[in-house]
């Protein structure tokens, strides 16, 4: 499923559209924060991971993904529709009653793709260390990924599990961190300033990687860069600097857009912004 720049850019693209659509279409959701993450999951399925869209929990010798910021749900369901796992058309059916693509993605749903219940932030971490142990103990040498928000990290598990990865070297580990400095309450450095986050990930003992994360091309080097460095007995952490809302002028950059949906003429001017590449679903 590897794909080259433009082909990634092309996928992301309709991934937006399809996160606009979704929310729009519900009048609930979490636009923003998906549409600023839409760049780093597409490069992970169709770029990067080695993946079997049709799916069994255990993913041995597969790759694995984790979300732990649950709330950004609509780019992971279209990432995974896109990606095979179901069909797209049920990308309509997102926050409905009965529908398997909830608000944040569960597992009793049964929907192929998702492994794990996510949406209360800060546990996401600890899952992916579990998942990676389980890995090693089992001689499986494939990768496990996740991605979290940086409003996130206020929560103190995440740091709690930020000190158990390097102890145990858990180093077929590589954790995504959404630096838009925007939360739900507004910016993260006026609810709970975050401080030096390289400096920090650092002491605690991880490699760090800084890059653009609405840059495809970065995001691609970035993830393959993280992967050489994985085996040395130390966890892998990507600062991704994102701009919240990206690909829509009116959205980029404000926390506003953090859990409110378009409406009808707001829809009507964000997609004309974005091009439709694989079919509106």
């Amino acid at each position: 499923m590897t794909k080259n720049i433009q082909e990634l850019q092309g996928i992301a693209s309709q991934v937006r559209r399809d996160i606009l659509r979704m929310v729009h279409g519900c009048q609930s959701g979490h636009p923003g924060g998906s549409l600023g993450c839409t760049d780093y999951i597409v490069a992970l399925y169709f770029a990067i991971m080695k993946h079997d869209p049709s799916f069994n929990m255990d993913g041995i010798g597969e790759d694995l993904f984790f979300l732990s910021n649950g709330h950004i749900s609509p780019v992971f369901y279209s990432v995974l529709a896109h990606a095979g796992y179901f069909d797209k058309a049920e990308l309509k059916t997102f926050r409905k009653l009965d529908s398997r693509l909830q608000g944040h993605p569960t597992t009793h749903e049964h929907l192929p793709g998702v492994r794990v219940a996510s949406g209360s932030l800060g546990q996401g971490l600890s899952v992916g260390i579990g998942a990676a142990l389980s890995k090693k103990l089992n001689g499986d040498d494939r990768l496990v990924f996740t991605l979290h928000g940086d409003g996130e990290l206020q929560e103190g598990q995440i740091w709690e599990a930020a000190m158990f990865a390097p102890h145990h070297k858990v180093d077929n580990l590589i954790v995504a961190i959404d630096v838009n400095g925007q939360q739900i309450d507004g910016p993260t450095n006026l609810v709970m300033s975050l401080g030096d986050l390289p400096a920090k990930w650092a002491a605690f003992g991880w490699e760090v990687l800084q890059i653009k994360g609405n840059d495809m091309a970065q995001v691609v080097e970035g993830i393959e860069k993280a992967i050489s460095m994985t085996g040395h007995g130390k966890p892998v952490v990507i600062l991704m600097q994102t701009d919240m809302g990206f690909g829509v002028d009116f959205m980029m950059g404000s926390h506003k857009w953090h859990g409110v949906a378009p409406n009808d003429a707001q829809l009507e001017q964000a997609l004309g912004q974005l091009e439709e590449t694989l079919g509106d679903y």
